[in-house]
C-alpha cells in the first residue's frame, strides 16, 4: 500500500474495465508527511477522496480482491481516506 495525495481526476469517454459509475483519480504519491514525491498514478476511487486529501492506494494483485473490481483490469484503488499518521508517538500529519 502506498500514501498519495489527490491532484485531479482522470475523464474518460470509454473504459474496459466493467465497473459501473467508477471514478478514476490522479494520485501523486506522498511521503507520511505528505511531501508530494511527483511520482503519480491513476487510482480506482471506492471512498469518495476530493482533491488534495491524503489517500491510501493498494496496488496490483491487492487493487483487484475488492467485491468492486474482483477479476477486473485494475491495478490501483483508493481503499482509504488517511486522517492521521503517528509514527513514534509524535503525529506527523493531520487531516
Amino acid at each position: 500500500m502506498v500514501l498519495g495525495k489527490i491532484t485531479g481526476t482522470i475523464t474518460s469517454s470509454a473504459n474496459n474495465t466493467d465497473i459501473q459509475g467508477g471514478r478514476y483519480l490522479l494520485v501523486n504519491k506522498c511521503d507520511q508527511q505528505g511531501q508530494l514525491k511527483n511520482d503519480f498514478l491513476i487510482a480506482l476511487d471506492l471512498v469518495s477522496a476530493g482533491n488534495d486529501e491524503m489517500v491510501m492506494v493498494s496496488q496490483s494483485t491487492a487493487a483487484r480482491e475488492t467485491p468492486t473490481t474482483r477479476n477486473k483490469p485494475v491495478d490501483a484503488v483508493i481503499v482509504g481516506i488517511v486522517d492521521a499518521i503517528d509514527e513514534n508517538e509524535n503525529v506527523v500529519y493531520k487531516k
